[in-house]
């Protein structure tokens, strides 16, 4: 069966997390994925947080599946025009590195359209045009950027920043559709262009339900669902709201029975409104359903920390997975708090190829995520990582380059 990115070749300039989340997605998708690396070292998560000693890092392989990898020394002139070859022969140029890099490399926008101008080229930065826009940034910096930060936590705590990589892999996900939109565009301009996804802008994205509490914050200068109501007071800013669903819908996360030994005995439960009476008789508060101090929405409002209370002593007599089971029976939006470890020995996640077990030929077997969009006519094959520079010969075969001319490249330095 094809792939829906077939024929797409990506040129892949890319390191670290942002870039290459965003062209191993394109991979997963069937896009050939061509890895520029530096010779001798290659990109720098390869040697970081090592588990094996000379053996390429988990954080390298589980970005950079479905990939070749080159190693050319773009320094060297002869090395520069094999850089050139490839422009030509691409689709797309991915980059992730420090603003101004590519064009010192003397690769410009100008130049670049000079040698294809069909060439889509495709960078993340930390910030877009502005005051910041020279400033790295890493995952945290973005996550405070983008306003995730001052959103997240206690109110009466520091800011906190998230588990989840919403800086770097979040942005990676939007460039590449950022990327799949340019190159749908190209099928009727027959030009490429340049796609833009600040790590910035990709944050605040996520975090658009605070902007639109801010507007509300400034119109009414309370928010009710938040659990600074009624008895904590509001800033000038969006407060964080610990817990909070941050909807319409009340929600906090409770103890499970065996919370004092297992950190993660815990579920989300959400009061949502049209079950109500179905979580009085739950936990055992029936009268609940007709008390007008809590039969309502707006009349529970006030009463949420109570509410919960309640909730949460029937909790502790269950298993998140008990709790979960009766719950569901009645529709009970609820949800457990599943550690790394649960998470990777679930098997229905293997079966659906959410976690994927890799072969790699210096590590052995390992754990990975694999592709979380699934399409029905372009299912997903997971392949390992490529070793540094596996691919340079194959790749400079492609280019038209005999055996000769490839040695003595390799000769020069130049790859």
């Amino acid at each position: 069966m094809s792939k829906a990115l077939d024929g797409v070749r990506i040129l892949d300039f890319t390191h670290v997390q942002s870039g290459p989340t965003c062209t191993q997605l394109l991979a997963w998708f069937g896009a050939d994925v061509v890895k520029v690396e530096r010779a001798g070292a290659g990109d720098i998560t390869r040697e970081q947080l090592r588990d094996i000693p000379d053996v390429d890092s988990l954080y390298f392989t589980m970005l950079n599946h479905n990939k070749r990898s080159v190693t050319i020394d773009t320094k060297n002139p002869e090395g520069k025009q094999v850089l050139e070859a490839l422009i030509q022969k691409c689709d797309v140029l991915v980059e992730n590195f420090a603003p101004g890099a590519l064009d010192r490399m003397g690769f410009t926008w100008e130049r670049i359209q000079e040698l294809n101008p069909r060439m889509i080229v495709a960078s993340v930065k930390g910030f877009g045009p502005g005051p910041y826009e020279d400033c790295k940034v890493y995952e945290n910096v973005a996550q405070c950027a983008g306003g995730a930060a001052s959103t997240t936590g206690f109110d009466d705590g520091p800011p906190v920043v998230t588990g989840a990589q919403i800086g770097d892999s979040g942005t990676g996900l939007h460039l590449a559709l950022g990327i799949v939109t340019a190159l749908y565009q190209r099928t009727h301009t027959g030009r490429g262009q340049r796609v833009l996804a600040a790590m910035q802008d990709g944050v605040l994205n996520l975090c658009r339900v605070k902007l639109r509490d801010q507007q509300r914050l400034e119109r009414t200068g309370v928010m009710k669902e938040y659990p600074q109501y009624p008895n904590g007071e509001f800033g000038e800013a969006v407060p964080r709201a610990g817990n909070a669903s941050g909807g319409g819908q009340p929600g906090w996360i409770l103890k499970c029975k065996g919370w004092e030994t297992d950190p993660n005995a815990y579920i989300y439960f959400i009061t949502q409104a049209p079950v109500w009476a179905k979580i009085c008789n739950v936990i055992g508060k029936e009268e609940w359903a007709t008390d007008p101090d809590y039969a309502t929405p707006a009349a529970r409002l006030p009463h949420l920390k109570d509410i919960f209370a309640e909730i949460e002593r029937w909790t502790m007599t269950k298993t998140k997975f008990e709790a979960m089971q009766i719950l569901n029976k009645y529709d009970i939006p609820c949800g457990p708090i599943l550690s790394m470890k649960e998470i990777a020995e679930e098997p229905s996640l293997r079966k659906t190829g959410t976690i994927v077990e890799v072969d790699h030929p210096t590590r052995g077997k390992y754990l990975t995520v694999g592709n979380p969009i699934k399409l029905s006519d372009s299912p997903t094959e997971v392949t390992r990582s490529p070793l540094l520079g596996e691919h340079t010969d194959e790749v400079m075969a492609e280019l038209g380059y005999s055996p000769e001319q490839i040695s003595a490249l390799r000769t020069a330095g130049a790859i």
